[in-house]
């Protein structure tokens, strides 16, 4: 299946303009051939496409509407890596895994201040076409710890440290969920602060092992568990 970006608005189909340059200019694709464009949101159009100068459109043959998006639902709360291409390469995976949202998390000791959102955002479009998802994940600005726990369900979120002096539980203590919420913290864990700080939220502590993992490695551990939960 060869399949784009667009917009699906009733039965008018538009592919994103970025897609349309990346047909013409890179694939290098021929007029009739067969296409298929999502919007992202869970519908699906179908169609031949057509090629007018540096424009590509689709005649459209079949809409397939809300499709089931994956389910339980993971959001992923996780501190960047100094290293870009490290947390670039976590939401690739996670994208593939089907996670359901991303937040960039600034805490403590967190190295990394500045986040190019807009360029994970297209990542995550292109993780999710690769994958074939037809429901794209959110992805969301840098938020603050404190800001961000003014807006979490604390029966529904959970911590990843690697303090052992403090209490965790098992990943396979955690019930099942319609939706879950993780937090993972940077390079140097959270601050013994921070986890006392998300303690009185009532935000439980999760051991992910006895191997000390890197920041994206957890997340992609993380994300890996809940994909086994879907199949």
């Amino acid at each position: 299946m060869k399949l784009f970006f667009g917009e699906i608005n009733n039965e008018i189909v538009t592919i994103n303009d970025e897609e349309q340059q990346h047909i013409v200019k890179v694939l290098r694709m021929k007029n009739g051939a067969e296409i298929h464009v999502t919007d992202g949101n869970g519908n699906l159009a179908s169609g031949k496409l057509v090629i007018e100068g540096k424009k590509a459109n689709i005649e459209v043959s079949e809409i397939k509407r809300d499709f089931p998006d994956f389910s339980p639902k993971l959001h992923i709360v996780i501190a960047p890596t100094k290293n870009i291409d490290r947390i670039e390469f976590f939401v690739e995976k996670a994208v593939e895994m089907g996670i359901s949202e991303i937040t960039i998390l600034q805490t403590e000791k967190t190295e990394r201040k500045n986040i190019n959102i807009d360029k994970l955002k297209k990542q995550a479009i292109a993780a999710s076409k690769q994958s074939l998802r037809f429901h794209f994940p959110v992805i969301n600005d840098s938020v603050k710890i404190s800001d961000f726990l003014k807006k979490i369900n604390p029966e529904s979120t959970f911590v990843a440290h690697c303090h052992e002096n403090l209490e965790r539980i098992k990943l396979k203590e955690i019930p099942h969920l319609e939706s879950i919420t993780f937090l993972i913290g940077p390079e140097g864990d959270f601050s013994e602060k921070e986890i006392s700080f998300l303690a009185e939220h009532k935000i439980k502590a999760v051991s992910l092992g006895n191997q000390r993992l890197r920041t994206e490695t957890a997340g992609i551990f993380v994300a890996a568990w809940n994909y086994n939960k879907m199949i």
